[in-house]
């Protein structure tokens, strides 16, 4: 390492490759009188450019449910979720009603905006996708619109899940059982700038331990290009 590689600051406080439960122990303590007791992350909001396809993936392939829509006049919005009990499951109805009335306590929610007129607006290339798929909205995983990453959800059987998708033709980003610098979410073109630049057999090295869980995850792409993660639900992060 050089002297001026020496004297650089860290990027980070943190060890290299330690799964660290609260992180540092840094967080300010949580009394009951906080002001922010009480809050949720509630849903997640998304634009997508046709309804039809977006439906699809997340209803019948995702297996979420409606729990609401609105026609609110330039755009429609959509609000899925995931019935958690045996009688929302049997009666879809009752599901999107009692959801709907607790609306504002209910975690894990994804709402989909789509705004009339955009389906009709041209596209461009997505440089990062397969066969050149067209894109309206930035994803924010192309360059240099960076951002945004992925929706993460959790399934009993990632292999299962992934071989459900397939079949139905969504583009698999990465697959099971690959965690090589390709697979991990850091573009060339942040590379070129040195950012997330791997130097193997030093601390920017993908760690063993997350390169165990990481082989275990998989992306796919949704229609509007946005990624969506696979998780597997029997995977112990302390222990993978």
């Amino acid at each position: 390492m050089s002297e001026q590689d020496q004297q650089r600051p860290k990027p980070t406080p943190f060890p290299h490759g330690v799964f660290l439960p609260n992180g540092l122990n840094t967080d300010p303590p949580l009394p009951a009188n906080d002001p922010t007791v009480g809050y949720k992350l509630n849903h997640f909001m998304m634009r997508i450019r046709d309804p039809e396809k977006s439906m699809k993936f997340y209803i019948e392939l995702m297996g979420m449910r409606t729990v609401f829509t609105m026609n609110v006049g330039p755009f429609t919005i959509y609000y899925l979720g995931y019935p958690q009990t045996a009688e929302h499951r049997a009666d879809l109805a009752k599901f999107g009603g009692d959801t709907a009335m607790k609306l504002q306590h209910t975690l894990g929610l994804l709402e989909l905006y789509h705004v009339h007129g955009s389906e009709r607006q041209a596209t461009t290339p997505d440089e990062g996708a397969e066969g050149a798929a067209e894109r309206y909205y930035s994803t924010g995983n192309t360059p240099p619109n960076l951002g945004f990453g992925h929706l993460g959800f959790t399934v009993p059987s990632v292999p299962e899940a992934l071989a459900r998708l397939k079949a139905n033709g969504v583009e698999v980003v990465k697959d099971l059982g690959v965690c090589d610098r390709e697979s991990i979410p850091i573009s060339d073109w942040e590379n070129e700038r040195g950012v997330g630049v791997e130097v193997k057999g030093t601390e920017s090295e993908i760690h063993p331990e997350y390169a165990k869980v990481f082989t275990k995850i998989a992306f796919v792409r949704d229609p509007d290009g946005y990624i969506v993660e696979l998780v597997p639900q029997n995977v112990d992060p302390l222990d993978p």
